[in-house]
């Protein structure tokens, strides 16, 4: 995949390369998924249950990106910044699975959805699990 020949050309790559590609291509696949999804939802007729998905969908593809972005730098890090942001989309990655679970058996963009963003919660905290502690760089 791209992601990992252009992180892996960094001068400095880092120690948790592996799990920073997994995430980045997890995190832009969540959002697209999750941006689907809403979109999705808004033509479902007459289905007024869907505004909290719909919410919940467009808060996770935000978020998704951002850490997607985030994590593309490598250059020196804010460690405690980057363990904020990684726990912020994998709070965001389980509220909407969690959200969109509700509605999977009547809409298949939903369970779709659900499996995406589970699929990157868990990358988040494999690489919450992969950093080191205690660092500030």
């Amino acid at each position: 995949m791209r992601t990992q020949d252009i992180l892996s050309t960094h001068p400095n790559p880092s120690d948790q390369l592996d799990q920073i590609v997994a995430l980045v291509n997890s995190a832009f696949a969540c959002e697209q998924c999750c941006t689907s999804c809403a979109d999705a939802c808004l033509d479902e007729d007459g289905d007024m249950d869907l505004r909290r998905c719909i919410r919940t969908n467009l808060d996770c593809a935000d978020i998704c990106a951002t850490t997607g972005r985030a994590l593309s730098r490598q250059t020196q890090p804010n460690m405690q910044l980057l363990r904020a942001q990684l726990e912020a989309c994998r709070v965001a990655c389980d509220a909407c699975a969690d959200e969109c679970e509700k509605h999977a058996d009547m809409h298949d963009h939903c369970r779709v959805c659900m499996e995406c963003c589970r699929e990157c919660s868990k990358a988040c905290q494999s690489l919450l699990d992969a950093m080191p502690q205690g660092a500030t760089a």
